[in-house]
C-alpha cells in the first residue's frame, strides 16, 4: 500500500495516523520466501519536522510460515514490531540516488508500507526457527524426518582416513 505524503507537508508539525493494510502475501528475505499467513493493520503515525523530514513511529505484526532449521517442518512464527524511521525528503537528485538503498520505500512522495514492513522483517526476524525444542532434525543421508520415523542408517562416524579403504569394500559388495 503506498502512503501519499504531500498532504504532511503544508505545516510543519502535522501529524496524521494511517492504518494500511499489509497487501504481500509472501515475504521475499535473503534466507528465503516465506508465506505470510496473517496480518495485523500496520498503525503509523507521520510527523512532519520540517525542511521536507519526516518521523515515522508505528506496529505492525504479522504471522509467516517458516520451516523449521532442523526438520524443515513449516512453523508459524508470530511477530510483532516497532517502527522507528527519520525520511529526508530535501536531498537533492544526486544524494538521494546514494541514500536510494537507505530508503527503497520512499519513491518521490510516496511511502510504500510493504516495503517498510519488510525492511523491519529483516531486522526482526528471529535467528533460528525450530518446531519444538527437542526437534531431532533429518538423517543427513536418507532425509527422513527423525521426528515422525527412524531409518536404518549407519550413523557410525567415519574416519575420513579411512574412506579409501570404505570405497574398496563397497566395490566388492556391488559384485
Amino acid at each position: 500500500m503506498l502512503i501519499n505524503l504531500t498532504e504532511l507537508f503544508a505545516l510543519d508539525g502535522k501529524e496524521k495516523t494511517y492504518t494500511p493494510d499489509i497487501e504481500m502475501k509472501v515475504y521475499h528475505g535473503p534466507n528465503g520466501d516465506y508465506e505470510v499467513a496473517a496480518a495485523k493493520p500496520v498503525v503509523l503515525r507521520i510527523m512532519n519536522l520540517g525542511g521536507k523530514k519526516l518521523e515515522v513511529e508505528g506496529k505492525a505484526g504479522l504471522t509467516l510460515i517458516v520451516p523449521c532449521d532442523r526438520c524443515l517442518t513449516p512453523v508459524p512464527v508470530a511477530l510483532e514490531f516497532d517502527i522507528i524511521r527519520a525520511i529526508d525528503l530535501s536531498e537533492s537528485g544526486g544524494e538521494s540516488v546514494e541514500d536510494l538503498d537507505e530508503q527503497p520505500y520512499v519513491d518521490g512522495y510516496n511511502l510504500d508500507v510493504d516495503q517498510l514492513v519488510c525492511d523491519e522483517l529483516i531486522l526482526n526476524l528471529p535467528m533460528k526457527v525450530l518446531c519444538s525444542e527437542n526437534c531431532k532434525g533429518i538423517c543427513n543421508r536418507c532425509g527422513t524426518n527423525l521426528n515422525h520415523e527412524t531409518c536404518d542408517c549407519d550413523i557410525r562416524p567415519t574416519d575420513p582416513r579411512m574412506a579409501v579403504i570404505q570405497d574398496i569394500f563397497k566395490q566388492f559388495k556391488e559384485v
